[in-house]
C-alpha cells in the first residue's frame, strides 16, 4: 500500500544531482540574428523553428533518450505513476445534455484515454453508447467533441482532432441510429457548427501550403456545409479578404430568426454582425462594432438580441439590443454590472442562470425574463460551477460543481425553486476528509492583494521544508478556479504543499485585474508570483530549496520569465507548452491571434518590452539555473514546440549548475486538449518524480 510519507535525506550526495554541470546532446549554434529597430537580437538556434527537417527530427530523439536516461534514474518514479493511475481510476462524468427523449453525456470508466459519449432515454434510463473515440485510434490520440445538434434534434455534428493538433474535421452522426454520414470536413480550425435547416455553418482555413503543424493561419472563412454534398461545394458565406489575420464564427439563434458572424483580432475584443433568415435579409449588419470590447450573444427575446459584454462594464453585463436600431444609444441593459464577475448567463425555459465569481467561487442566481432576480442557488461549498446547461425548449438543466478536495459532480436544478439534487457522483478513491483548502491573500511588490489557494493535508507542520508546487497562468482574462486534480493531491498526500496564485492578466477580478498584466504591463504577472513564492517561504510553507513552479501555454511563459528572474527563489521550473521566444510567437499558426495581449515586435513601441521579459532572450551564460524540466508536445500547433526546443537548447548551454535540464518531447501530443488518460498520468508522473528527486527527496516510504 503506498503510504503517505516520504522521508526527507540530509545526504546531498544520494541526489540524481553530480558535482559537475552535465554534458548535454549537442545543438549546432549558428550565427543567425534578427535585426528590430537598430538592435541586433542572436537567434543562435533558430534553425530548431524547422519541424520538419531531418535534423530537428534527429535533434529531438537525442534530448528525449537524454531525459529518458534521468528520469530512469529515479527510483520512486514508477511508484509515483502507480499512485497516478490508483487516484485517477474512478467513474468521470460530463454535464448532461437534453436532447429530444435522450440524454446525452460523457464518460470515462477510470484509465480510459478518451470518455465515451453515451445517451440514454429520460432521467431514469439505461446508458448506452453513442460514439466511442478509444475505438478509432489505438494509442488513444483521437478525440471527438459534439459540437452541435441540429434544431430537429435529429442529427449530431462532432469534431474529430488527432494527435493533439489543433486541426479539426467535422463529422455528422444519425441520432436515432448511432450512424455516420458520409460528410466529412477538413482543415477546420477554431469552428463550431452551428444547424440551419439541413445544413450548419462552420469555419475553415485553406489547405496549408507548407508544414500543417507551424505555418501561419490567414484567412478564416465562415461555410455554409449543406448534407449529403462534398465539401467542396460549400457556401462561402463569410471571409474578409483585407484583414487576414481575424477569426469568424457563426452562430444561428436558438430560434432560427438571426445567423450571427462573431469577428475577433485576436483573443480579446470582438464585433458582432447579423442577417435576419428569416426576413432574407441581403447583408449582414453591424449589431457590436468592434474592437475594443468582447461581446456575445447568448439569446433572443422576439426581435431583440441578448448580449453579453464587458462594454461599459468591467465586471461584464447583459444587453438587449434592437438590431433594426444598433446605435450604443439605443441599447438596454437587461442585468447590469455587479461588484462580482458575471462569468455566463443561460437560458433554461423561460429564466435565466446568471454565473458571478466572488473572490474566485462560483455564486449563481436565477433571474426572469426581464432581468430581475428571483433568488440565488446553494451551492455545496467553495468552488466552481459549470456554466449552467439548458435551453428555451426544456425546464429541465444540469450544474457540474467541482473543487480542490470535491470531485467534479452533476447536479440536476429545479429552475422554479432553485434546488439542485445530486445527479452523479464520483467514488474517489481516497479519503478526501484527510486534505485541507485555506485562500491567502498576499502582498505583491505594488502593494496589490493578490488571492491563492494553499492544498495540502490537515495538521501539516510548517517547518520551511513542505516540497511546494506553486502553480499559475495570469492572462488572457482568464480565472484560475478551484478544481479536482489528482496530482496535487499525490503531492499533499506525500506533506507536501499545492499553491494556486491567482495572479493579474486572469479574469478572476474582471476586465481591470486583466489588464493590469497585459501588454507592457506584462511584468505585474511575474511580480505578483515571484511574490507568491516569497510569501510562501515567509510563511514557512517551504524554502527556496523545496519551491517548484508549474504552468502551461501562457503558464509556461511565466515559469520561464520568473525562472530567469529569480533563479535564486525556486529549485525545480516546469514550464510546459510554453510562450518563450516573444520575438518570434507571432510568426507561427495563429500566434498572430494573441498580439492583442502581449504586444508584438513588429512595434517599435512594444519591441522594447517584449525584449526585456521575453524568457529566450534573457538567459545569461553561466547561471545557476533551477533544475528544469521543459514540457511540449511534437504535434502543439498551438504554441509550437520550437518555444521549448530554442530555450532548452539556450538554457542548456548556459546552466553552470548542477542542476539538470531536460526537455521532455511528447510524441503525437499536442497542446494538451484532448491528451489521452495514458499519457496525461505519465506526464504527472514525471512532473512529480523530477520535481522530488531534485529537492533531494530520496525515498518514498512503503
Amino acid at each position: 500500500m503506498f503510504k503517505n510519507l516520504i522521508l526527507f535525506s540530509i545526504l546531498l550526495s544520494s541526489i540524481a544531482a553530480t558535482a559537475q554541470p552535465l554534458v548535454y546532446p549537442e545543438t549546432r549554434p549558428t550565427g543567425h540574428t534578427d535585426t528590430y529597430f537598430g538592435t541586433a537580437v542572436a537567434d543562435p538556434y533558430h534553425w530548431l523553428e524547422d519541424d520538419r527537417s531531418t535534423e530537428t527530427m534527429d535533434w529531438v530523439k537525442r534530448q528525449n533518450v537524454f531525459t529518458k536516461s534521468h528520469l530512469d534514474k529515479i527510483p520512486y518514479r514508477a511508484q509515483l505513476l502507480e499512485r497516478m493511475q490508483q487516484l485517477s481510476n474512478y467513474e468521470k462524468f460530463s454535464s448532461p445534455q437534453k436532447v429530444g427523449k435522450y440524454i446525452f453525456f460523457y464518460k470515462n470508466d477510470g484509465l480510459q484515454n478518451q470518455a465515451v459519449l453515451y445517451r440514454q432515454v429520460g432521467m431514469g434510463g439505461t446508458p448506452e453508447v453513442f460514439l466511442d473515440p478509444n475505438a478509432l485510434s489505438k494509442e488513444g490520440t483521437t478525440t471527438v467533441g459534439l459540437l452541435d445538434f441540429s434544431k430537429d434534434d435529429k442529427l449530431a455534428a462532432f469534431s474529430v482532432q488527432k494527435a493533439g493538433s489543433d486541426w479539426q474535421e467535422i463529422v455528422v452522426y444519425d441520432v436515432a441510429t448511432a450512424e455516420a454520414k458520409p460528410d466529412t470536413l477538413k482543415w477546420v480550425k477554431f469552428s463550431g457548427a452551428s444547424w440551419h435547416g439541413n445544413g450548419f455553418y462552420y469555419s475553415r482555413y485553406d489547405a496549408p501550403k507548407g508544414s500543417a503543424l507551424s505555418e501561419k493561419n490567414e484567412y478564416h472563412k465562415v461555410y455554409f456545409h449543406q448534407m449529403g454534398t462534398a465539401q467542396a461545394a460549400d457556401k462561402l458565406i463569410y471571409s474578409d479578404a483585407k484583414h487576414p489575420l481575424r477569426y469568424f464564427s457563426a452562430q444561428v439563434t436558438e430560434d432560427e430568426q438571426y445567423l450571427a458572424i462573431n469577428i475577433s483580432e485576436g483573443t480579446s475584443g470582438s464585433e458582432i454582425r447579423v442577417k435576419n433568415l428569416k426576413t432574407g435579409q441581403a447583408e449582414f449588419a453591424k449589431v457590436c462594432p468592434g474592437f475594443a470590447n468582447d461581446f456575445s450573444l447568448l439569446d433572443t427575446d422576439g426581435s431583440r438580441l441578448i448580449v453579453y459584454t464587458n462594454y461599459q462594464a468591467p465586471t461584464y453585463q447583459v444587453l438587449s439590443i434592437d438590431p433594426k436600431n444598433p446605435a450604443k444609444k439605443n441599447w438596454k441593459v437587461l442585468l447590469g454590472p455587479k461588484a462580482e464577475i458575471l462569468q455566463g448567463f443561460s437560458a433554461v425555459g423561460d429564466k435565466y442562470v446568471a454565473n458571478y465569481l466572488k473572490d474566485v467561487s462560483t455564486r449563481l442566481s436565477i433571474y426572469n425574463r426581464k432581468g430581475e432576480f428571483e433568488k440565488n442557488i446553494a451551492l455545496p461549498t467553495v468552488g466552481t460551477a459549470g456554466l449552467v446547461e439548458g435551453d428555451r425548449k426544456n425546464t429541465d438543466a444540469f450544474i457540474s460543481f467541482t473543487s480542490f478536495t470535491f470531485p467534479n459532480t452533476l447536479y440536476s436544478l429545479d429552475i422554479a425553486t432553485g434546488a439542485i439534487q445530486e445527479f452523479r457522483k464520483p467514488n474517489v478513491p481516497i479519503d478526501l476528509n484527510a486534505f485541507e483548502v485555506n485562500q491567502v491573500f498576499y502582498t505583491s511588490k505594488d502593494g496589490a492583494k493578490v488571492p491563492m489557494f494553499l492544498i495540502h493535508k490537515k495538521g501539516l507542520q510548517k517547518d520551511g521544508k513542505r516540497p511546494t508546487l506553486l502553480y499559475g497562468y495570469g492572462g488572457f482574462n482568464i480565472s484560475v478556479e478551484p478544481a479536482f486534480a489528482t496530482t496535487y493531491l499525490a503531492l499533499a498526500e506525500q506533506g507536501g504543499v499545492v499553491a494556486v496564485a491567482n495572479i493579474r492578466g486572469g479574469g478572476e477580478y474582471g476586465e481591470k485585474w486583466h489588464k493590469a498584466g497585459m501588454l507592457e504591463k506584462k511584468q505585474t504577472v511575474f511580480d505578483d508570483f515571484i511574490a507568491a513564492g516569497e510569501y510562501l517561504c515567509a510563511q514557512k510553507y517551504t524554502s527556496p530549496d523545496k519551491l517548484a513552479i508549474h504552468g502551461g501555454s501562457n503558464g509556461g511563459l511565466l515559469v520561464g520569465a520568473c525562472m530567469v528572474q529569480r533563479p535564486d527563489l525556486f529549485r525545480v521550473a516546469l514550464p510546459a507548452v510554453g510562450v518563450l521566444d516573444m520575438l518570434r510567437y507571432h510568426k507561427f499558426t495563429i500566434g498572430w491571434g494573441w498580439v492583442v495581449e502581449y504586444g508584438s515586435s513588429d512595434s517599435a513601441t512594444q519591441f522594447p518590452f517584449l525584449r526585456k521579459y521575453s524568457p529566450l532572450h534573457n538567459l545569461k551564460p553561466q547561471t545557476k539555473y533551477p533544475a528544469t524540466m521543459i514540457l511540449t508536445g511534437d504535434h502543439d500547433d498551438r504554441v509550437v514546440p520550437a518555444h521549448s526546443f530554442k530555450f532548452g537548447a539556450s538554457l542548456q548551454a548556459a546552466q553552470s549548475a548542477a542542476a539538470p535540464i531536460l526537455i521532455r518531447i511528447d510524441v503525437n501530443a499536442g497542446h494538451g486538449a484532448g491528451k489521452p488518460i495514458s499519457k496525461t498520468l505519465e506526464e504527472k508522473a514525471d512532473i512529480l518524480a523530477f520535481m522530488l528527486w531534485n529537492m533531494d527527496v530520496t525515498k518514498l516510504l512503503n
